[in-house]
């Protein structure tokens, strides 16, 4: 009776080791979307107090379904992020457009936070530089 007992809980066991074990890649490639960015840094370089403080991040769907940003957040109120609304489909680029408030002179290094489908911990874009008072004349 113990041996069939003991051979009962093992077989239970293993039939459960065996279901979580190939659950975790189903889960993983579930997801399908990836996103792959040209670069996730811009450096302005030292621009003028009023001058162009925008930068587009570009990105491409690499995955199998459509890629879908759910929220882009700036770390402060001087950086917008503006983000497409739309899903992107498989092979298609995107772009995440960026304005720095550059009213603000000084060096500044900020952080961009791109929520998507493709991952559950966000992707995180930095612009940085330096913005001057022009010169008087």
């Amino acid at each position: 009776m113990r041996k069939f007992l003991l051979i009962n809980v093992l077989a239970a066991f293993f039939f459960t080791m065996s279901c979580s074990q190939s659950a975790q890649p189903a889960e993983s490639q579930s997801k399908g979307a990836a996103i792959e960015f040209v670069t996730t840094e811009h450096d302005y370089g030292t621009i003028p107090r009023g001058g162009d403080g925008t930068y587009e991040f570009v990105f491409r769907n690499t995955g199998k379904i459509p890629l879908v940003l759910n929220n882009v957040r700036s770390s402060c109120g001087c950086t917008v992020p503006e983000w497409p609304k739309k899903p992107i489909d498989k092979g298609e680029e995107g772009r995440i457009k960026v304005s720095y408030n550059t009213r603000i002179t000084g060096s500044f290094s900020k952080s961009i936070s791109v929520y998507c489908n493709a991952s559950d911990k966000p992707y995180v874009l930095v612009i940085k530089g330096k913005v001057e008072e022009p010169e008087k004349k």
